[in-house]
């Protein structure tokens, strides 16, 4: 059976309606066309309008993009100015967009070498910490040197929280004011509670940052979490007295052995006001907002950690190692390692956290207007591309990944207006703008003719078509509103023995008027068309995902199916060795279906009798524990082996 024409059943009735109904659809407004044919018949698929006699005169606009910046990659970072040093191409693209037409374009990033690192080191100073902070003391020189293995322009920064200094957070008794230790007796003295102290801006100057670790000293709060959001915050949002650079990679490590104050938690004390994200560091340096504002939500975090381009690296111990993998997952560009309870680790801990931000490029989208859908496709450095996927990892500096973006209007906005958004790598400074205009006015509606005789002296002609003063209908307005007759009442019928106007519609001039639903909108020649009658998931229609067309689902870009229910995102899909599904099954509707019977897991990671485990359990041992082995040889131990390896010895 011939399927549904979208174009002429869509009950078009001027040409901008026509190019909305979906991207295929094109607009006759020849005068001629419409004598024979109904209003509707003017919207069809461009080669049928063609085929019946309307070449020359028909509007079909389509999207397209041009580049407007697109300055090469470079190679490396050192030597040259942070203006031309680019990492991101192209820098600046612009968007036309006809709404439903997807148009695509490609984003390549490169991590350069050599490129320049600012690091400020954010320490816990509460009581629980006072061994971590002897293990520090000469921190600077030992980290200076092996950073500078990596990169020859690096700068080192310090600052210290412990917890808002009021009840119920610290101990505020007269008695504590000056010690808070007093009475404890395993350290009966240390200083009082501050919320953050920034100590040492940016410098290249190492051994300042000595100098200012052996001044501090310890503090005591009263609960379990401590205030370390607080100076997460200040030290993102506080860039000129931080000192971070526009031209290098801004890492902020995070110290900690215990839970963090989240948003909310200030009610406790008394505080009402949600935090501002503003920087409130005083002539001091110190967090003159502690006892003022709640503590930061962690959207609010990641917001302003990307909106400075500081990657976020959670140092923490074991014990709440999980907790903070979690935060991770929700703040783009961060990553956790774990520390041990006297911080000796603390050297190849960043080290191997930089290695880590710097192995992979994650994009992320700001200020995407609601009506523009996006979806991305990866293509890294095994050359396969991965539908979905905005993240490529396992890359070694100087490496170049892809992406292929693409686009599509949902919808024409109110205004006929312009927007702008940005694409960038998580934690970079180089951007991707992406300026969008909309095509949705056709050529032809600034030729109107009011009270024009091609439409009886009723109506404006414009497009082809008489659009009717209110009281008058018919292709020409020669019908009054309310006359009706037989030859008028035929023309309402879908076809001989249907019902008038589909049954939910009245016939007036050899037109239908649709009926008025609760439900949404009835449409169509014949009233046989409506926008509440697709499938639906767990009671939404389209499941929230779509628009409703006639009876079938049109989902927005990223999503497919009967009821638009299934995502083709394929994140969620991507195992720890970075292969979809362990390749042990297939993503479908953003979720793994494990095919290899035995394999179970989120991304069908585990798998205990699959053919093959035990040897490659045995490549990863051999890796991990002797360096020897085909995963040494080829240097793939890291990307596969994921897995703890814990060796046990009987007692003797």
């Amino acid at each position: 059976a011939e399927g549904l024409n979208l174009c002429t059943s869509g009950s078009a009735t001027s040409c901008e309606e026509c190019l909305l109904i979906h991207p295929k659809c094109a607009w006759c407004s020849k005068e001629e066309f419409g004598s024979t044919k109904s209003i509707t018949s003017r919207c069809d698929f461009l080669q049928n309008l063609i085929a019946n006699g309307c070449a020359g005169a028909i509007e079909n606009p389509s999207s397209s993009i041009s580049v407007v910046k697109n300055v090469p990659l470079s190679s490396k970072g050192s030597g040259q100015t942070h203006l031309d040093v680019t990492q991101i191409i192209p820098q600046k693209v612009a968007l036309n967009l006809r709404p439903g037409d997807k148009t695509s374009f490609r984003v390549q990033v490169r991590q350069v070498e050599d490129y320049p690192v600012d690091l400020y080191y954010l320490m816990d100073l509460s009581l629980s910490m006072n061994d971590d902070l002897d293990n520090i003391r000469n921190l600077g020189t030992k980290l200076a040197e092996e950073m500078r293995k990596l990169t020859s322009n690096f700068r080192l920064g310090f600052g210290s929280f412990v917890d808002k200094n009021i009840s119920p957070f610290s101990y505020t008794a007269p008695r504590y004011q000056n010690n808070p230790c007093i009475g404890y007796k395993l350290f009966p003295s240390c200083v009082p509670s501050f919320g953050f102290r920034h100590l040492l801006s940016l410098t290249d100057k190492v051994d300042r940052f000595n100098e200012e670790v052996q001044k501090q000293k310890v503090s005591r709060n009263r609960d379990a979490p401590e205030g370390g959001f607080d100076a997460i915050l200040q030290a993102a949002v506080c860039k000129e007295k931080i000192g971070w650079r526009k031209e290098a990679s801004h890492l902020l490590v995070f110290t900690t052995d215990d839970v963090p104050h989240i948003a909310l938690d200030g009610k406790l004390g008394g505080l009402v006001q949600p935090h501002d994200g503003q920087c409130h560091l005083n002539e001091a340096n110190e967090y003159s907002a502690s006892s003022q504002l709640d503590y930061p939500s962690l959207a609010l975090l990641g917001e302003k950690l990307a909106e400075n381009n500081i990657h976020l690296i959670f140092a923490v111990t074991k014990n709440h190692y999980i907790l903070y993998k979690n935060f991770t997952a929700l703040i783009p560009g961060t990553t956790v390692e774990i520390l041990h309870k006297d911080s000796k680790n603390i050297i190849e801990l960043i080290v191997k956290a930089y290695n880590s931000i710097r192995s992979k490029v994650e994009l992320t989208v700001w200020d995407s207007p609601e009506d523009i859908g996006l979806t991305f496709t990866a293509t890294c450095q095994d050359g396969l591309s991965y539908p979905g996927l905005r993240k490529c990892g396992d890359l070694k500096i100087g490496d170049t990944v892809s992406f292929e973006v693409a686009v599509e209007a949902r919808s024409c906005p109110a205004e006929d207006t312009s927007h702008t958004f940005t694409i960038k790598p998580a934690g970079f400074r180089d951007t991707l703008e992406v300026a969008v205009t909309y095509s949705c006015l056709c050529g032809c509606t600034g030729h109107t003719m009011p009270a024009s005789d091609k439409c009886s002296g009723n109506g404006t002609y414009t497009c082809g078509l008489c659009e009717c003063n209110t009281g008058y209908l018919g292709a020409r307005c020669e019908c009054e509103e309310g006359a009706s007759g037989d030859v008028h009442q035929a023309m309402c019928r879908e076809a001989e023995g249907k019902p008038l106007c589909s049954g939910r519609g009245e016939c007036s001039c050899n037109q239908c008027l649709c009926y008025e639903s609760e439900f949404g909108n009835i449409y169509g020649p014949f009233c046989e068309c409506d926008d509440f009658s697709c499938a639906r998931y767990k009671g939404v229609l389209c499941s929230g995902h779509g628009e409703c067309h006639c009876g079938e689902c049109k989902c927005h870009a990223g999503y497919i199916g009967d009821n638009c229910n299934c995502s083709t995102e394929t994140d969620g899909c991507v195992s720890s060795d970075g292969q979809m599904c362990s390749d042990r099954g297939s993503c479908i509707c953003g979720k793994c279906q494990c095919t290899e019977p035995g394999a179970f897991g989120e991304t069908c990671e585990k798998c205990p009798t699959c053919p093959g485990v035990c040897s490659t359990k045995r490549d990863c041992i051999e890796c991990k524990l002797f360096n020897s082995g085909r995963l040494a040889d080829n240097q793939t131990c890291q990307k596969h082996c994921k897995d703890e390896i814990i060796t046990t010895v009987d007692v003797l």
